[in-house]
């Protein structure tokens, strides 16, 4: 750590004076600039846990592999959750200090926001590690899937530290002003996670325990390329050993600002956990059985991931953009980037609604033929179909409530952001698919997400309007 020094008041005038930019360029241009390398960057992140799935359910493995990694899910979002709430909110906050013309202390929060991911990191190893069978089970494995859901998972879990500081790490690194530096991050974990599937998984053999090999040796990969960074090539700030000495006055706002990133992952979390419960109580009162509807719903939530991680590149790369103008009250910029994002948005939520709802079979299809011996190839691509035509009608509605809730967050406005995901996830889906099951049985937990995003695309309009009126306010 010896090559890092001591951030000085004027080296960080001279790189502010360098990010005028954010405030004066072509939005356009500079949307593409930030967003691409974002997008790929976040899309590539997904590959972690899709590859697994696919190299899984092409394997011996098939659809029992799938269920497994379905049900390890919401472990990786707990600790993502963890992760993105210091890292997105030392993000924002050191991109609207940006935009006052004051970063000066901002390495002090960043580097609390480091040793609290840290800290969080081994707490949960503590906690996950003794109640691995009982959390699984209560997940939806069964007594099928548990056996590999736990030798899947007592490997990942052992690299918690490293997968949640370089997901910290690199929510820091795009809001510097380094977005591709994050992109290769991610693909050079990503590459490696897919060679070492192929090698562990179909050469070697090794099953479950291969594809967390692979996984967690490519998270470690993004790390290293991640740190190498924050040692070598910081552009607004620096950090000194002095940095980690945890600062809760100057880490007070980055709590703030990411806490609408925690509370919406622990939100998906719940919708998880619930949604497999159902799944599990009404897949065995139906003619599909449990192990059918979890390894589909495990399918779709990686799909899914995908789609949405594209959408929040865009605004998340948007964020150094939307904060120093939100820093520098350039409340008309804000407002025509944010109608710029809107119109991409919808059009990727547009476009995967159309190959969802036409050819479900071959998206399913890409993760492998279900195994005869272990279920029914029948039921297993009917209930495939169903889950993607009519859970995720509404991707284009689910599309734009994150992309508001994260410009919200970028904005300085937790309130709105927390608000409009909770709405859609915690008051309204939840209640609907412990409802709907009632009469509609297993298809019931279905269709609860297209109503949950309608009435939940209600409210974002609302507070989308009230937001933009709040300009004129802060003007007169």
């Amino acid at each position: 750590m010896e090559e890092i020094n001591e951030q000085t008041p004027q080296a960080v005038q001279t790189d502010e004076g360098q990010n005028r930019y954010l405030g004066e360029g072509n939005l356009f241009k500079l949307m593409l600039k930030f967003s691409i390398p974002c997008v790929l960057s976040l899309v590539i992140s997904a590959l972690y846990n899709i590859v697994d799935q696919i190299f899984v359910g092409n394997s011996e493995l098939s659809v029992l592999g799938n269920a497994a990694t379905g049900v390890v899910f919401p472990i990786f979002i707990i600790a993502q959750g963890f992760a993105w709430w210091f890292g997105d909110g030392c993000a924002a906050y050191l991109n609207i200090c940006q935009g006052r013309g004051n970063s000066q202390n901002a390495h002090k929060a960043i580097g609390t926001g480091i040793v609290f991911t840290l800290i969080s990191s081994v707490v949960l190893m503590a906690v996950f590690y003794p109640v691995a069978t009982p959390m699984l089970t209560f997940f939806g494995a069964s007594e099928n899937s548990l056996p590999l859901a736990i030798e899947y998972f007592n490997i990942i879990l052992g690299f918690f530290p490293v997968f949640m500081v370089m997901n910290m790490m690199n929510g820091v690194i795009r809001a510097d002003g380094a977005p591709g530096w994050s992109m290769a991050s991610m693909l050079s974990g990503a590459i490696t996670n897919i060679v070492l599937d192929a090698a562990f998984i179909i050469g070697l053999k090794w099953g479950m325990a291969g594809a967390a090999w692979a996984t967690v040796i490519g998270q470690t990969v993004s790390f290293v390329i991640s740190l190498l960074y924050f040692i070598l090539k910081t552009k607004t700030f620096k950090l000194s050993l002095k940095s980690f000495i945890p600062d809760f006055k100057e880490f007070a706002n980055p709590v703030k600002l990411g806490a609408s990133s925690f509370i919406i992952q622990m939100a998906i979390v719940i919708i998880s956990v619930v949604c497999n419960a159902m799944l599990v109580k009404y897949g065995a009162m139906s003619e599909y059985g449990v192990d059918i509807p979890i390894s589909i719903i495990a399918i779709e939530s990686k799909v899914f991931t995908v789609v949405i991680n594209i959408v929040v590149g865009v605004v998340l790369g948007c964020q150094p953009i939307i904060s120093y103008n939100m820093g520098a009250k350039n409340y008309s910029r804000v407002k025509k980037l944010y109608f710029y994002i809107l119109s991409v948005t919808v059009a990727i939520g547009l476009i995967f609604t159309i190959i969802f709802e036409a050819a479900p079979s071959a998206v399913v299809g890409i993760f492998g033929n279900p195994d005869p011996e272990q279920v029914n190839p029948e039921l297993y691509w009917e209930f495939g179909v169903k889950t993607f035509r009519i859970f995720l009608m509404s991707v284009t509605f689910t599309c734009t409530i994150k992309m508001s809730s994260i410009f919200f967050q970028a904005s300085g406005k937790p309130v709105f952001a927390v608000s409009s995901a909770l709405i859609r996830d915690i008051v309204c889906f939840v209640p609907l698919i412990c409802i709907m099951p009632i009469f509609l049985g297993i298809e019931g937990i279905l269709w609860a997400a297209p109503i949950a995003d309608s009435v939940a695309m209600i409210v974002t309009v609302i507070f989308t309007v009230v937001f933009f009126n709040s300009f004129k306010k802060d003007k007169d």
